[in-house]
This record gives structure tokens, C-alpha cells and sequence, in this order.
């Protein structure tokens, strides 16, 4: 038996709000939980589709599209079923914070968490996962899919991020998967797209509207619900062929960008300085592409510390 529970009925027809109630013991309410965010919409038969976001507390483009999706979808629209989790990462959510101030831990390196912890998952077909930069990161708005092992499963994965219609889509490499969302739905044989749509701790009219449409877009093409894909024709393209797309920063100071998001990189051109921050007369570190491409991810805050992710180059595919 799982810890959480539905307050809602997850196969009754109809649309239905309500919470995931996950019990949480805590100095000020001995019996207290944790109580995440749930809509289920159920129409006629056809698949399952399970739409998060808040995965991370900080990223923002998923909970607004999802809690305006839960909204709005009617079951007389629906052919299968619509489980929308806005802010899966509640306490997080709340408080505006990438990882649980619960106690720190980064729910996208803790899935299943434990062995029996999955309550939506072994129900869906295809899974919809919302990320976008947070308050450390500034992406190109796409959807994303992974390399699996299984090519059959790997070509239907990238069949839905091509339908979300993002301006660009990413075969998209993780510098580590384990313990990720992600990889817990993949080794269950599920469709999974994911996304990142900007950054900077804060959402746009522009990516927002992005992320709604690809919602509406995956479940059209899922049959979910009716209606044409839009966008798909627009999209543009890139892969994360290798580890070479990732630069780190190998020392910490103040960031001064050479690139921006988007533009062509030659392999060697000087993505970025570091300048020191408590002396003058220091000439800065210089970090250069590891590979040509274009710089698909950067580091968002003025800021950096040794080690942290400065700069992601992809490569445009034809």
C-alpha cells in the first residue's frame, strides 16, 4: 500500500478536483499532511494522460498551463482519461524553491522515492513532464525527448515531443538520470515528454502559451481530444549527442556571457568569463565550446560557483 491517497475518484466519469493527501507528522499538527493539487477529467474510452508540472518549485510555465488546462477541459472533450498534477512538488511550489523545504531534497533525484510510492504513473500512457530553467538556468523554449534502449518506445517519445510543437525539440542527453521522474516512467514502457521553456525563476506570456498549446497538442495526438496539431512544422531540430554539450564553470565569480541563447558557436569560441569578485587586476577565466553548435542552456544569475552548469551547446540536427 502506497502512502498517498486520492481524495478523488481517479476512473469515475466526469471532471473531479481534489488532492493527493500524503501524511506528514510535524511539530505543529501531529496528523497533518501534505496535500498536492489533483484534476481528473474522464470521458470516453481511450488512453491515459498523465500532465505534471512542479516538479521543481521554481519553474513555472507547467503549474500555470496545467492549472488553466484543469480549468477549462470539459469531459465531453475528452476520449480517455486527463490526471493533471500542477504542483507535484507542493511545498516546494509554495515556496517558490527548486528543490522541498520539507527537507531538501530534490524530487527529480529521488523518484520512485519507494518501491510501492507510485500511485499515476502504472495508470498512464503517456506522461507530459513541465520543466523550464528555474532560478538558476535560461533554456530555449523546446520539448524534449531521451535516448532509450528500446527503439520502439524511443520513436513514439519522440512522435509526442514533435507534437507538442515547442519552437525547438531536443533529443536531449541527462549529465545524471538517476533517480529522475523521467527515467522511473521510461523503464515502465511509457510515452515521455518533457520540456524546458526558459528560465530565470519566473514564466513569459510567450513560454506560457507554449506550454499550453504542446499540452493541447500531445493529447491531440494522442487522441485525447480532437482537433489538429499546430506548430509541428515550425519546430526546429537539436541534439544532445554527448557530454561534450555540457560546460561547467572551474571557478566561481561574477559571469560575463559571450553568447546568447540561441546563437552559433564555433568549437573554441569563448562562451564566457569569470571575473573575480573581491580583487581588480586578475585576468578572467575564459570558458570556450567544447564542440560547435549553438547554445541551446546558460546559466541565469550573475553569479556563479565552481562547478555549476554554465553553458549547454547543442547541435542543430538536419
Amino acid at each position: 500500500m502506497t502512502a498517498i491517497t486520492p481524495t478523488i475518484p481517479l476512473d469515475a466519469p466526469g471532471k473531479h478536483h481534489g488532492f493527493l493527501r500524503l501524511p506528514y507528522s510535524r511539530n505543529d499538527s501531529a496528523w497533518g499532511s501534505v496535500m498536492i493539487p489533483l484534476t481528473v477529467i474522464r470521458g470516453g474510452d481511450g488512453p491515459t494522460a498523465l500532465l505534471t508540472g512542479g516538479n521543481h518549485g521554481d519553474e513555472y510555465e507547467g503549474p500555470l498551463a496545467l492549472q488553466q488546462l484543469a480549468w477549462e477541459l470539459e469531459p465531453a472533450q475528452v476520449m480517455g482519461r486527463v490526471i493533471i498534477l500542477p504542483a507535484m512538488n507542493a511545498p516546494a511550489v509554495a515556496a517558490g524553491t527548486r528543490v522541498s523545504p520539507i527537507d531538501g531534497v530534490n524530487m527529480n533525484r529521488a523518484f520512485p522515492g519507494r518501491p510501492d510510492g507510485s500511485v499515476l504513473v502504472p495508470a498512464a500512457d503517456l506522461v507530459l513532464d513541465y520543466h523550464s530553467g528555474g532560478k538558476t538556468l535560461d533554456f530555449l523554449p523546446y520539448a524534449a525527448a531521451h535516448y532509450l534502449d528500446d527503439a520502439d518506445q524511443q520513436a513514439a517519445c519522440v512522435a509526442a515531443m514533435r507534437a507538442f510543437g515547442a519552437p525547438w525539440s531536443m533529443m536531449m542527453r541527462e549529465i545524471d538520470a538517476v533517480g529522475m521522474f523521467d527515467t522511473t516512467v521510461e523503464q515502465q514502457g511509457k510515452v515521455f515528454v518533457t520540456t524546458e521553456l526558459g528560465g530565470g525563476g519566473t514564466a513569459t506570456a510567450a513560454t506560457v502559451s507554449i506550454a499550453l498549446r504542446g499540452a493541447r497538442n500531445v493529447l491531440r495526438h494522442a487522441g485525447i481530444l480532437s482537433g489538429p496539431v499546430e506548430g509541428v512544422d515550425d519546430s526546429r531540430m537539436l541534439d544532445m549527442p554527448d557530454d561534450a554539450c555540457f560546460h561547467f564553470a572551474p571557478q566561481g565569480g561574477l559571469l560575463h556571457p559571450l553568447v546568447d541563447l540561441g546563437q552559433d558557436v564555433a568549437e573554441g569560441q569563448p562562451l564566457a568569463c569569470i571575473w573575480p569578485v573581491d580583487r581588480t587586476g586578475v585576468a578572467p577565466v575564459t570558458v570556450c565550446a567544447n564542440r560547435p553548435g549553438l547554445l541551446a542552456a546558460r546559466h541565469f544569475p550573475g553569479l556563479v560557483q565552481t562547478g555549476d552548469c554554465l553553458a549547454v551547446v547543442a547541435v542543430p540536427a538536419p
